[in-house]
């Protein structure tokens, strides 16, 4: 499942699930400037034993708006920063490794397995421990009662991403109200995160009705099980408190309290430096300069699973309806300009990400990308009509000029303004509307308010969970193709992918279906996070986690 970002900083409090790969960092001092190991290879953390850790704390971080929804499951929960609040006291069902190796999270589930094939069915076993924070035990039927609202079946349950529960054929009590075993009616291939990456279980209370999936979360976390609950929400002061929860079974937290603060983008150095916050993602050259001439905090480096594109609206009657228009768009930005502008000094090779479903160090990553190529792109416009009338195109009276909004951030705005000028070099005319975050995805992104946009994606260890929800089209069940782009000859290759038990066979189809993506002209992508944290010396167990997972009752600072 993917997750939106409105910035393009490293999403720090959530790259991935579950707990920290131990002994799987590497120091700042053996990272030369402008030189990070591959994704899938180590993460940088400052793992200490908790012994070594004070009791106590708070960790303050910093967030770019308060949830929209705090169903993580809701289309207007699916963000970064809500993510962020939901890790910690959410269930999820498995762990991951700095080489993104699963491992069942035994907070919550004691096993989960694959239990037969034909028909495919998925055994999972609770932990006898778990339970809600208010102390009704975690059982089979909110894992039913989830299944039944990410269906599809009722389409009043406005869910950001189905999870391959529309391939369910039910779900059943196992031994005893502490199993679940779901039978499916089609093969689902990324079946383990149903649960797990950027998906949250949820009580049944919140997933039994249409009224309760999209409203009763709004205000807040009405139940969750982790180790932290929320203890208090200052919308005034823009301001979240995670506290120790008095229920948790597990390892006792090391820190007291976690605290999250709205604040501007431009805001997050300056905070840190003024001792205000404890870690951010470092978007530019200058602010990862500034981080390292900063007393007392520490760069941490390691390739993050989070990345920057620009996304088409291809709407009925928008300027980009055309797919020839969109790819000859597609052809004339040049990304490897912009990787060379945006991220030397940042990492050793600048080069942009071309491929919409693996990252570069991930296990089936290949370029599938079309190609800088303005001179066509060009041919391609004037065959469409789109011809020159001064400076900029028309066709039937109609100039050829697009809007691109994006979050008011710095290296958003230098990533736009070379789009921009590249653009015009074949006479399309690109604008620059920058937005808050507040509402950014709500009522911007979401309702199609856009020629173009730039935001930021953030994956987790199932990249096919997220090919029905981005790419997949279905006019009637969005979810998170908000360029509304996709064709049926799309949509029967993602069904096959997604299909094949085979691991192999799907990371083939899953190129197929990035080729096609393409040159549908749905969406470029542009940049992988370069993975810079830069955080408190003293602050152990957290920072580019790169694909591991936290452990939030381990982080904490030395003594």
């Amino acid at each position: 499942m993917r997750l939106r970002s409105l910035t393009t900083r490293l999403a720090i409090p959530l790259v991935t699930v579950g707990l920290i790969a131990a002994g799987c960092g590497t120091s700042e001092e053996a990272a030369p400037e402008g030189s990070v190991a591959a994704l899938g290879t180590t993460n940088d953390i400052n793992p200490k034993d908790v012994s070594e850790l004070r009791d106590g704390g708070n960790l303050r971080l910093a967030v770019g708006s308060l949830p929209q929804n705090w169903n993580g499951l809701q289309n207007d929960g699916n963000d970064a920063d809500t993510a962020a609040l939901l890790r910690p006291t959410m269930p999820r069902s498995f762990k991951t490794n700095a080489a993104a190796e699963l491992s069942v999270n035994t907070d919550y589930f004691t096993d989960v397995a694959l239990t037969g094939t034909e028909p495919q069915q998925v055994t999972y076993t609770i932990n006898p421990k778990a339970v809600w924070s208010d102390g009704t035990p975690i059982s089979w039927e909110d894992i039913k009662s989830q299944a039944a609202a990410l269906s599809g079946a009722d389409k009043s349950f406005l869910i950001s991403n189905n999870s391959g529960f529309d391939r369910v054929e039910k779900v059943e009590r196992g031994v005893d109200d502490r199993q679940a075993v779901i039978t499916f009616k089609k093969h689902y291939a990324d079946w383990r995160g149903q649960f797990a990456g950027n998906s949250f279980l949820f009580p049944k209370a919140v997933t039994a009705t249409a009224e309760a999936f999209n409203k009763s979360q709004i205000d807040g976390l009405t139940l969750s099980s982790g180790p932290f609950i929320v203890q208090s929400v200052d919308r005034a002061q823009g301001r979240i408190v995670l506290g120790r929860n008095p229920k948790w079974w597990g390892d006792t937290p090391k820190l007291d309290t976690m605290t999250f603060s709205v604040l501007d983008s431009a805001a997050f150095l300056p905070a840190l430096q003024n001792n205000e916050i404890d870690a951010i993602g470092l978007a530019s050259r200058d602010e990862l300069k500034t981080a390292r001439n900063t007393s007392g905090i520490a760069v941490r480096r390691a390739p993050g699973n989070q990345w920057s594109h620009l996304t088409f609206n291809g709407a009925p009657g928008s300027i980009l309806a055309d797919q020839g228009v969109r790819v000859a768009i597609s052809k004339a930005i040049d990304r490897q300009g912009i990787a060379s502008a945006i991220q030397n000094g940042l990492v050793e090779n600048p080069r942009p990400l071309n491929n919409h479903i693996f990252l570069q160090g991930q296990e089936g990553y290949q370029d599938n990308s079309l190609g800088f190529d303005p001179a066509a792109a060009a041919k391609e416009l004037d065959a469409l009509g789109w011809k020159l009338n001064g400076e900029f195109r028309e066709k039937d009276g109609r100039k050829l000029e697009i809007r691109n909004i994006m979050y008011n951030q710095d290296v958003w705005v230098q990533m736009a303004q070379i789009i921009q000028q590249n653009l015009a070099q074949i006479g399309v005319k690109m604008t620059i509307e920058t937005k808050s975050g507040t509402g950014f995805f709500t009522d911007v992104i979401m309702p199609g308010n856009f020629d173009v946009a730039q935001w930021s994606w953030v994956g987790d260890p199932f990249p096919l969970g997220s090919l029905t929800q981005i790419y997949g089209y279905n006019p009637n069940d969005l979810q998170g193709n908000y360029g509304r782009i996709g064709s049926p000859e799309l949509n029967d290759l993602i069904e096959q992918t997604i299909s094949e038990l085979d691991p192999k066979k799907a990371m083939e189809l899953s190129n197929q279906i990035d080729r096609k993506i393409f040159e549908e002209g749905h969406s470029l992508p542009l940049l992988q996070s370069p993975g810079n944290i830069a955080a408190r010396a003293n602050l152990a167990n957290f920072g580019a986690a790169g694909l591991a997972s936290y452990d939030y009752t381990k982080i904490g600072f030395v003594k």
